[in-house]
């Protein structure tokens, strides 16, 4: 006989204020919220289509990790890029990347692999085009689809402020670096991942946090 067919769970509906927290996340990532400016509630709601309520919980999340600062009679500010401290959040995130990757690679489905891939490819494509936007686009979506690959809830949550400090340095930066060689360790770290094989999927994001280093002291060296 055979088993009762089943039918898939949809995704759960996402909060408005996750949906707030990805959306000023860009805007931090893409330095449309320079460090050091005013965060201006009433704005955000405007610029992001969502409530006054989800955009400020995002903040306050935001705050606590450290992405916006509260100052005194100054209201929420976008943190400043340390660049005496980034290599520190870098060394953080290489440990925190390679857990995830392992992870991903024991644990992904086989959709996931393939959409890991798909993404890694774009971000190739994108790199050889020149495209920053697009190239950013399907950087994100790798991140996301990597962390739910992981099933490592912890060292997701973890992971996030680093990597957005990364986006920030990198985009504010983004002239000096070598955007096809970014790309390229990103697909080494999706292939790892979409074999199953543990160790070269640790190899790639070793291979992605060298390149971030790397340019990091080409502009700290300066």
């Amino acid at each position: 006989m055979a088993p009762p067919k089943t039918t898939p769970r949809p995704p759960p509906k996402r909060r408005a204020a996750d949906v707030a927290y990805d959306a000023i996340e860009t805007l931090l990532s893409t330095m449309q919220l320079r460090p050091g400016s005013q965060i201006v509630e009433a704005d955000l709601a405007e610029r992001t289509g969502l409530g006054r309520t989800p955009v400020r919980e995002a903040l306050m999340r935001m705050v606590s990790i450290g992405l916006i600062v509260q100052q005194p009679r100054r209201g929420l500010l976008v943190s400043a890029i340390d660049l005496a401290d980034h290599l520190d959040v870098i060394q953080t995130r290489r440990v925190l990347e390679r857990v995830i990757a392992g992870c991903s690679a024991r644990r992904a489905t086989a959709l996931q692999r393939k959409d890991i891939v798909r993404c890694a490819e774009e971000m190739v494509e994108a790199a050889g085009r020149g495209d920053l936007t697009d190239y950013m686009r399907a950087d994100h979506a790798l991140d996301l689809v990597n962390h739910q690959a992981s099933h490592n809830d912890s060292a997701v949550k973890a992971v996030i402020p680093p990597i957005v400090q990364c986006r920030r340095f990198w985009y504010a930066y983004q002239h000096e670096g070598e955007i096809v060689e970014g790309a390229n360790a990103h697909l080494e770290l999706a292939q790892g991942i979409a074999t199953g094989d543990e160790a070269a999927a640790v190899a790639g994001a070793e291979r992605l946090m060298d390149y971030l280093e790397l340019f990091a002291r080409k502009i700290i060296d300066k």
